[in-house]
């Protein structure tokens, strides 16, 4: 029904950028809410960003003013842009897509890709 794809992970130095991309496609009526998550190994999946159809954003703490989040409402786009990368920073990253499949009924689908992997080393 609909397929959402990250793109832009890679290997980068401490203090390095990177611009994560996520689109989705496929039978969407409209979209809600986009963000951005992140799992390291043997750690929980914790929310980096997320960003509403109307542009307001929210950032977890440990990237706010380092992070930012931003969308293309008319290519169903979320992007990433991530400056002054730390070691702890590393990790697979994922995209979340909230799809409003009927705003009548208030009905919403969740989405996710298969996720990205960016690592930050030296």
């Amino acid at each position: 029904q609909v397929q959402v794809v990250e793109s832009g992970g890679g290997l980068v130095q401490p203090g390095g950028s990177l611009r994560l991309s996520c689109a989705a496609s496929g039978s969407i009526f409209s979209i809600n809410a986009m963000g951005w998550y992140r799992q390291a190994p043997g750690k929980q999946r914790e929310l980096v960003a997320t960003i509403t159809r109307s542009h307001s954003t929210n950032y977890a703490d440990s990237v706010k003013g380092r992070f930012t989040i931003s969308r293309d409402n008319a290519k169903n786009t979320v992007y990433l842009q991530m400056n002054s990368l730390k070691p702890e920073d590393t990790a697979a990253y994922y995209c979340n897509v909230v799809v409003v499949s009927s705003s009548a009924f208030r009905l919403y689908d969740e989405y996710w890709g298969q996720g990205t992997q960016v690592t930050v080393s030296s």
